[in-house]
């Protein structure tokens, strides 16, 4: 390399020289990545549409979708019998609950010493087949410190040349302080967290399902996640920086579907100002039309507060609709379409009977405003929602780790659709004041999600307004339909009012030249396999995931009880492309009791002619780049344009 570097070039060069500050730093990091190309491609696997099922998904990740037992079997078929197995992957899926049921069946010293040094061994059997998929560097790095040392003489137990001895003295030292469990535990999650390199949740993480914020807690402990939004995930961001219509969304949701514990125990947010709301201005309302969807000690109450707090999104949202008359979306303001005297409302041209007539809180001269009951109530709720510290970290951490798209290699995945016309052309919508469709309309999005989140509360402006957009608006990529009815849904009795048509993209994919036109404009090569959640597939009606063209799949199976209690997961293999039909999940309790599982159905969508490296996928050109760089800089130490800082020895 000249010395006769850009100036630029030679910058870049010094900030990378604070993390190799010598040319045999640099040098061994770019011989490892160079090495690392020849690792198997890392396996991921796609879940979608989660909505709160906090239980289940806790299962599928932690027998990673069905893949464990499968590998316990290869492993341990012919040496273990069948409840020693089931044991073996107890402690693998739930550690601390397994263990606290063993503890009471270990009589003495020496039976807790055996079960220690037994179980650790059969562990690392799995975490040796397991390892040879990963550079050393990232095995060590998801070992807990205090056991690292431990897990290293596992690891190289069976050609270290040592006794045994050696290795059950260090756990016999545990054993004697009563600290085996924990290294026990340690080393269950490094096998899940090396049975997958990465998780991507294809959107919705909460809403229906019982507690988000339990959804978003263990995704948060998972090393390789990254998570790309759905309408609901912006629902939720946009109600945690205060945006009033969004926090008016969360709320009914929660309402509706009696999931009160989510923010009183999961955020600290308390409902009492709703539930005054409901107990005062509607106390004698029947509310028919607004039962919860689960049981409740006072249905009634749940009811009411449903009716309060959708009527209170449906004034919000006009409000929102009439800061932005860009969205052209005036004529889904349907208050002031109603005749109460007449029991009617006009949607698109034609009247429809009311179902309910009674609003208390609606000012004739102006239906959008916010009664004084109703703006308490709201004020209430937005200081608790923007100054609740948990709700604040876990959108933050949805929001860093998140994105509008994501691409594995061929794969291409969203959560929901490229809005297009009725001839597949991609619908413009104005962002930052410019016509944005396709690619260009998912990275200006991404911008302003990211730039809405860093302006923060106190800040509330246009940039938050298009996260309602985001959750409702007909070209939002993460709704995709022509309108959300919430109106027609509790106040029209017309099945064709109520219904959301789907935009043309969701039957169009079921064209493979559509899918590769999509898949070009995000840069992808004619090998594209499109993948959203967003729209279950309706299994009891004949559906099926894969579309007909074949380079398409939709992977909402349904994930919520609320919804089907299906769901799948597209398992990226070095080899393949599989998709596992997931079903129903009972408990914990269920799993360890009588040995209930999750058992996936697997598909097969892809097989390649062999299994890939990472020298052959995305990941593998990013390491050839990041190699070239560092030998840049080695040449640059070399040649003395920069200069080497040794550490110093004291």
């Amino acid at each position: 390399m000249s010395l006769s570097l850009p100036a630029e070039d030679l910058t870049l060069l010094e900030a990378l020289a604070s993390r190799y500050p010598t040319a045999e730093l640099a040098l061994a990091e770019a011989a490892a990545l160079r090495a690392g190309l020849s690792l198997p491609r890392p396996s991921v696997h796609v879940l979608s549409d989660v909505h709160g099922e906090d239980r289940k998904l806790r299962h599928v990740i932690n027998n990673a979708s069905g893949n464990l037992k499968l590998l316990v079997e290869n492993l341990f078929g012919g040496r273990l019998v069948s409840r020693e197995m089931l044991h073996l992957l107890h402690l693998l899926y739930y550690p601390r609950q397994t263990l606290q049921r063993l503890a009471k069946t270990l009589p003495d010293r020496a039976a807790r010493q055996t079960r220690a040094r037994q179980t650790l061994r059969r562990q690392f059997e799995i975490v040796r087949a397991l390892a040879g998929a990963y550079r050393s560097g990232h095995v060590v790095s998801l070992t807990p410190p205090e056991f690292r040392e431990l897990f290293e003489e596992l690891f190289d137990e069976p050609c270290s040349g040592r006794d045994e001895a050696y290795v059950g003295a260090m756990v016999d030292e545990l054993v004697d302080h009563g600290r085996e469990d924990d290294a026990v535990r340690a080393a269950s999650h490094l096998v899940r967290n090396l049975a997958v390199a990465e998780i991507i949740v294809a959107g919705d993480l909460g809403d229906r399902g019982p507690r988000i914020d339990r959804v978003i807690d263990y995704l948060m402990r998972q090393p390789g996640l990254s998570i790309v939004w759905g309408n609901h995930d912006a629902s939720w961001i946009g109600a945690c920086l205060g945006q009033l219509a969004c926090i008016a969304t969360v709320m009914r949701f929660s309402v509706r579907y009696g999931r009160l514990a989510q923010l009183e125990e999961g955020y600290g947010i308390v409902t009492a100002p709703l539930e005054k709301l409901a107990q005062t201005i509607y106390a004698d309302d029947p509310a028919e039309q607004f039962r919860s969807k689960a049981p409740s000690p006072d249905p009634l109450l749940m009811a009411r507060m449903q009716k309060a707090m959708a009527i209170i999104q449906l004034k919000l949202e006009g409000q929102t609709i009439r800061r932005h008359p860009e969205w052209g979306l005036e004529h889904r303001n349907l208050l002031h379409r109603m005749d109460l005297q007449e029991g009617t409302v006009e949607i698109d041209g034609q009247k429809y009977p009311l179902t309910d007539r009674h609003f208390p809180t609606l000012d004739p001269a102006d239906p959008y405003a916010l009664s004084r009951e109703e703006g308490v109530c709201m004020d209430s709720l937005r200081e608790q929602f923007v100054n609740s510290p948990r709700l604040w970290d876990q959108m933050s951490f949805v929001v860093k780790r998140g994105s509008m798209w994501s691409r594995r290699d061929d794969v291409l995945v969203f959560h929901a659709c490229v809005p297009v016309d009725q001839a597949g052309q991609p619908l413009p919508l104005m962002v930052d004041g410019q016509p944005r469709s396709g690619r260009a309309l998912f990275d200006a999005l991404d911008s302003v999600v990211r730039r809405a989140y860093r302006k923060g509360a106190e800040a509330v402006d246009g940039d938050a307004d298009m996260l309602w957009y985001l959750w409702g608006g007909p070209r939002s990529p993460l709704f995709g339909k022509d309108k959300l009815t919430t109106f027609e849904g509790y106040f029209v009795d017309d099945a064709e009012a109520r219904e959301e048509h789907k935009n043309p993209y969701f039957e169009m994919i079921h064209d493979a030249d559509f899918v590769r036109r999509i898949g070009g404009d995000f840069g992808m090569g004619q090998d594209v396999l499109l993948v959203n959640g967003h729209v279950p597939v309706r299994i009891e009606n004949g559906e099926r995931p894969v579309k007909r063209g074949g380079n398409a799949v939709t992977i909402d199976g349904a994930f919520s009880e609320a919804y089907g209690d299906h769901g799948y997961t597209l398992m990226l293999a070095p080899d393949r492309i599989e998709l596992a039909e997931l079903h129903h999940f009972d408990s914990v309790e269920k799993v360890l009791d009588s040995g209930a599982d999750i058992l996936p159905t697997i598909s097969t969508i892809r097989l390649y002619p062999g299994p890939r490296k990472i020298a052959d996928t995305e990941q593998g050109a990013a390491y050839l780049k990041k190699i070239q760089v560092l030998e840049q800089l080695v040449t640059a130490y070399e040649e003395g344009g920069i200069l080497e800082k040794p550490p110093q020895t004291k």
